[in-house]
């Protein structure tokens, strides 16, 4: 081992630069739990669920999943997350089945959906504050 390496100072500029930057990322980090708590709230208000459901950890993934139709049941589906890989991916695929869901229900596609998944705060917003009407049941397609 070198010994110079070890006695090395590296300066007090070097832990408020890192200091600083844990700061940034702890702001961001809230602004995009609040800007997605925000879209939340009021789209399951139009979804005529409790809005106030959107603060409450797991709950909220409750509504989420009936806002979609489905059962409140698929929230417990957060356990896949202690699976190393192959949980996370199921949890993952979950989540963008949801969204799908809840993209239809509100006159929306795909693209919409995973706009819902990678940019959530946007998007969860723009479904809440924008002019889509959520159908609780979506019409079935004519057949010829």
């Amino acid at each position: 081992m070198n010994p110079t390496l070890l006695s090395q100072d590296f300066g007090d500029g070097d832990g408020a630069a890192f200091a600083g930057i844990l700061i940034f990322l702890g702001v961001a980090y809230l602004a995009v739990l609040i800007a997605t708590t925000i879209g939340w709230w009021k789209c399951f208000e139009k979804a005529g669920q409790p809005g106030w459901a959107a603060i409450i950890p797991v709950y909220n993934l409750v509504v989420m999943f009936r806002v979609g139709g489905l059962s409140g049941w698929w929230a417990a589906s957060i356990l896949l997350a202690g699976i190393p890989v192959l949980g996370a991916l199921a949890l993952f695929g979950i989540f963008i089945w949801a969204h799908i869901r809840i993209a239809e229900r509100f006159g929306h596609g795909v693209g919409f959906a995973l706009g819902m998944t990678f940019l959530s705060p946007i998007f969860w917003c723009v479904l809440g504050f924008g002019d889509s009407q959520y159908r609780p049941a979506i019409p079935a397609p004519a057949q010829a």
